[in-house]
C-alpha cells in the first residue's frame, strides 16, 4: 500500500462481523485463564495485554500502523513526545555516558538533555547542525552512545541532514535519533536515509486537532547494538533474558516497553489512542494541504516590505532549500517563522491584529496559528540571548492551517495594515 493507504488501513484490521471503527479497550486490565498464562507474559514468553502501563490493545493497533507509516520494526506510543525522546535516550544510555544532539532543536528536547539528563549523569554536547563534518567529529567521545536531530527544528525551521549525520553516527558506531514530528512520514521517512530510531510528538500534526498529548518511539530495526549491554547481555529484571537473542531486530523497542515503560509508567490512554488514530486517517491529506498553503503564504510574506526574512525550505531562497527538495519533496510541511523589521513591538501589533489566526503555544494543528517567542515562550530573554538562540525580537512563528488561502493571505494582511 501506499502511505496514504497506509494512514486509512494499517493498524486495526477488522475481520468478519468486527467493528469497522477501531474499538476503544477501555480498561487497565486482561483477564486470563490460568496463572501459567500471566506467568508467560511476565516472562515476554508470549505475547499479550495483562496491563495497559506496557500495553493497551488499542494503543497497540496505533503503534502497528505508526511503525508501518514509518517503516520500522515496531513502535511504542509514550504520554507525550517529550517522553518518546526521554525513553529514547534512556533506553541505551546512563550516567557516565555522553550524546551528541543538534542545536537547533526544539527548546524543551535541548533543556531535557542539556539540563534533565545531566542531573542524571549524561551529558550532552550541541553542535551547529551545518557545521562540516571534521567540526562536528570533535563533538564525540569514546563514551558518545547516541546522535540526535530534528527533520525540521521547531522553530528555526531548518531542515537535518539526516544521511550526513547518519554516516557521522555510524562510523563511531552509535545510532541516530530523528525527531520527524513536523514532516511526518508522509513527508520524510528518515529510515530511508540512514536513521535507527524516529520520535514523534503525536501532539501536533499526527492528531492534528490539538485535543490530547502523545509521543510515539519507533524501531528501524537495523542498528547493530552489540556494543550495548543492556541489549546484549542478560537482563536480572526479566530471569536474564538478552534482547537481542530473543527478539533480533525488536530488540530496542521490545527493552523500551519492558523495561523502560515498565518502570516509568508514560503510557498513553486507550481513548488517547483512538483520537490519535482517527488524526492518523486524514493524515495524508492534511500534510497536503498544510504545505500547499503554507508554500503560498511564505512567497506572500516574502514580498512584504516590512518583512525583514522568512525561514520556509519550500523558498528558492532559503538556507535549507536543497536540503529541502531531498529530504522534503512532497512538500516543507506546515510552520513558518519569519521576522518584522519593526522588532517586538511591530510583531506583537501584528499579531493581535490578527482575526482569523489564534495565538496560542501550539504548533502544527488545523487551524492557522502564530506565536511570538521574544514576548510568550522566551520572554525571561534579552535580546542579545534571544539572537544568540536564532530569534529575532520581530520573529513570528507561523503554523499555517489548512483553511482557504485566501482566508489566510487575507487575515495576514490585516496583520501588515495595522503596522505600516
Amino acid at each position: 500500500m501506499k502511505i496514504k493507504t497506509k494512514c486509512l488501513h494499517e493498524g486495526w484490521k477488522p475481520k468478519d462481523g468486527e467493528p469497522h471503527a477501531l474499538p476503544i479497550y477501555q480498561s487497565t486490565t486482561f483477564n486470563y485463564d490460568s496463572t501459567e498464562h500471566i506467568g508467560d507474559l511476565f516472562d515476554l514468553k508470549a505475547a499479550g495485554y495483562f496491563y495497559t502501563r506496557l500495553a493497551n490493545p488499542t494503543a497497540g493497533y496505533v503503534e502497528e500502523k505508526l511503525a508501518a507509516l514509518e517503516g520500522g520494526v515496531g513502535a511504542m506510543c509514550t504520554s507525550s513526545g517529550q517522553a518518546a525522546n526521554m525513553i529514547a535516550v534512556l533506553n541505551i544510555m546512563g550516567a557516565g555516558d555522553h550524546m551528541v544532539c543538534a542545536s537547533e532543536v526544539y527548546g524543551g528536547t535541548i533543556n531535557l538533555f542539556g539540563v534533565t539528563m545531566e542531573k542524571l549523569g549524561i551529558e550532552c554536547t550541541f553542535v551547529n547542525q551545518d557545521a562540516p563534518d571534521d567540526e562536528i567529529e570533535k563533538a564525540f567521545r569514546p563514551n558518545t552512545k547516541l546522535v540526535f536531530g530534528e527533520t525540521v527544528a521547531n522553530p528555526a525551521i531548518s531542515v537535518f541532514d539526516i544521511e550526513r549525520f547518519a554516516n557521522l553516527a555510524h562510523r563511531h558506531g552509535v545510532p541516530l535519533v530523528v525527531d520527524n514530528t513536523f514532516a511526518t512520514p508522509v513527508l520524510c521517512r528518515p529510515f530511508e536515509f540512514g536513521a535507527d530510531i524516529v520520535t514523534h510528538s503525536t501532539s501536533k500534526y499526527m492528531d492534528g486537532h490539538a485535543v490530547q498529548l502523545g509521543g510515539v518511539l519507533i524501531d528501524g530495526g537495523t542498528f547493530d547494538w552489540k556494543d550495548y549491554p543492556g541489549l546484549t547481555e542478560p537482563d536480572e529484571s526479566y530471569h536474564g533474558v538478552v534482547y537481542t537473542e530473543t527478539f533480533g531486530r525488536q530488540a530496542y523497542i521490545t527493552k523500551a516497553r519492558t523495561q523502560l515503560m515498565r518502570d516509568i509508567g508514560a503510557s498513553p490512554t486507550a481513548h488517547a489512542a483512538f483520537l490519535l488514530n482517527l488524526g492518523l486517517e486524514t493524515l495524508a491529506l492534511r500534510m497536503e494541504r498544510h504545505s500547499a498553503n503554507a508554500q503560498e503564504t511564505a512567497e506572500f510574506l516574502a514580498e512584504q516590505p516590512e518583512v525583514e526574512f522568512v525561514n520556509y525550505p519550500g523558498l528558492k531562497g532559503d538556507k535549507y532549500y536543497s536540503l529541502g527538495q531531498k529530504y522534503l519533496p512532497d512538500g516543507a510541511s506546515g510552520v513558518i517563522s519569519f521576522s518584522l523589521k519593526g522588532g517586538r513591538d511591530a510583531a506583537v501589533k501584528f499579531m493581535d491584529s490578527l482575526e482569523m489566526a489564534s495565538n496560542v503555544v501550539h504548533v502544527a494543528t488545523v487551524k492557522t496559528c502564530v506565536l511570538h517567542p521574544a514576548s510568550e515562550t522566551h520572554r525571561q530573554l534579552s535580546d542579545e540571548q534571544l539572537a544568540n538562540a536564532g530569534i529575532t525580537p520581530g520573529m513570528i512563528r507561523l503554523s499555517v492551517g489548512i483553511e482557504d488561502i485566501d482566508d489566510i493571505i487575507e487575515d495576514l494582511s490585516k496583520g501588515f495594515a495595522s503596522i505600516r
